[in-house]
């Protein structure tokens, strides 16, 4: 169902077609599955592939259960995720949830290659060719484009951020030459470009006329996909049924912690949830006032953790939802007002936000990265990349004793090479596969920010 309540219901595959919901909300379970401690138990031993299967197969009943526990085992295999979601540990009662081992050395790999498989056989079901917009501010596009690069029905058009990247993330993405593998650089920053894509998805005609689909976080299926690793890190940090264990979360579109949220409603016994924001704090502000208040492409800032540069995080809404009781007329109402004012005021809700849901937060700044990363390198020999010291920098500040924290690793250092050359004073390690990515020919299109231009493009070399 919608978040705005304009939707009849519609099975999961629908709805993994379709992206924005058709009234402008963001699709959610009508009735959010539970899962109770036995069951957790009885998962002790799974695989993460088999892990996937079970956990997806609570929100997807219109795929034959073979059939889904096949695509876990493609997206899952060894020779696409070498080691899956290992822990690290940092310090006593410290460690990372390793989510960048797979072949874009991102956290965003973990659901994008189970979207590659799914996508490809929903649309052969069908008979139906699909058309992915989306907007990436630095790891959702190469995830996007290597998990569907070459995928019969399927093309891929990404807007990025241009010159807000750093170089290795454009040349991961640029240099791809597959035929149904489209890059538009737009001139702005990623707020703008996300706005493109919400317009033309919300132009029904256009969307209708173009079989135009979603990868961001706004498909559903991507947080689904992202409930697996948190059952995982518990399975991991845990001995026994009930143990807490409190999760610390680099954030900017709020679609990597939201899936955190899904999975402590659904019952996995998770503490806090430690939101970590960059200079980029309209989320961090909003856990602290009650207040939302997204910030203009000129306010929002270029920091060393260019993936979090994010000041209107588009998965918030499917929170304010369950903060607001489920209730869709409010939703409306307070984008409505979002829409009118620049803000809304939910501080009355405050008190429920750690209570009720176990959010805290923080933010971290550039000296904070740099400091991070140095620290943890020097104690431990773990390098970190911004992103994850982030995280571990406002994880510290809220670690409590019997209580293990996971902070999300967001991606391997190596593509971030600048910042950590400047904290540690040497380059970090590039694997073999990548290291020549920079002299590979690039091909991308560079547009100013305007939808009308990127539609343009899309009826041309739309599938």
């Amino acid at each position: 169902m919608s978040t705005r309540g304009g939707m009849a219901p519609q099975p999961f595959c629908d709805i993994l077609l379709e992206g924005l919901a058709p009234d402008g909300g963001l699709t959610l379970p009508e009735t959010p599955p539970r899962l109770d401690a036995a069951t957790l138990e009885s998962w002790r031993g799974l695989d993460y592939a088999d892990l996937a299967a079970r956990v997806l197969g609570l929100f997807i009943d219109d795929i034959p259960s073979d059939d889904l526990s096949r695509m876990t085992r493609a997206a899952y295999a060894p020779s696409v995720f070498p080691r899956i979601a290992p822990l690290k540990p940092l310090r006593p009662g410290l460690s990372l949830l390793g989510l960048s081992e797979g072949p874009t050395l991102a956290f965003k790999d973990m659901a994008m290659q189970f979207l590659g498989q799914v996508f490809e056989y929903v649309l052969a079901q069908r008979g139906q060719t699909l058309n992915i917009l989306g907007a990436t501010s630095g790891d959702t596009g190469s995830a996007a484009e290597y998990a569907l690069r070459g995928k019969r029905g399927v093309a891929v058009f990404m807007l990025s951020p241009h010159g807000r990247m750093s170089a290795f993330q454009r040349a991961q993405m640029y240099s791809l030459q597959d035929a149904n593998i489209h890059n538009i650089a737009v001139r702005g920053v990623f707020d703008e470009c996300q706005d493109i894509v919400k317009a033309l998805a919300g132009d029904l005609e256009f969307k209708s006329a173009h079989r135009l689909g979603a990868v961001n976080s706004i498909n559903w299926a991507r947080i689904a996909a992202q409930v697996v690793y948190y059952v995982w890190g518990w399975l991991r940090a845990t001995q026994g049924p009930g143990e807490p264990v409190s999760y610390a979360v680099p954030s900017g579109n709020f679609g990597n912690i939201l899936a955190g949220h899904i999975a402590r409603e659904m019952g996995v016994p998770i503490r806090r949830l430690v939101l970590a924001t960059n200079e980029n704090n309209v989320l961090e502000e909003f856990f602290r006032t009650g207040i939302y208040r997204p910030r203009s492409a000129s306010q929002t800032h270029a920091t060393s953790s260019p993936s979090m540069d994010i000041s209107r995080a588009s998965n918030f809404e499917r929170f304010v939802y369950d903060l607001v009781g489920r209730d869709p007329a409010r939703v409306r109402a307070l984008m409505a007002e979002l829409q009118a004012t620049g803000q809304f005021d939910l501080s009355d809700l405050r008190s429920s936000f750690t209570d009720r849901y176990g959010f805290v937060a923080g933010a971290s700044t550039h000296a904070d990265r740099l400091r991070t990363i140095r620290d943890i390198r020097d104690e431990t020999g773990v390098l970190i990349d911004p992103h994850t010291a982030d995280g571990v920098k406002v994880a510290l500040e809220h670690l409590e004793d019997g209580v293990p924290m996971l902070v999300l690793e967001t991606a391997l250092p190596a593509k971030f090479a600048e910042t950590i050359i400047e904290a540690i004073g040497e380059a970090p390690e590039v694997p073999d596969a990548l290291r020549d990515l920079d002299r590979l020919p690039q091909r991308v299109e560079v547009m100013d920010c305007d939808a009308r231009l990127v539609a343009d493009y899309m009826r041309r070399h739309a599938l």
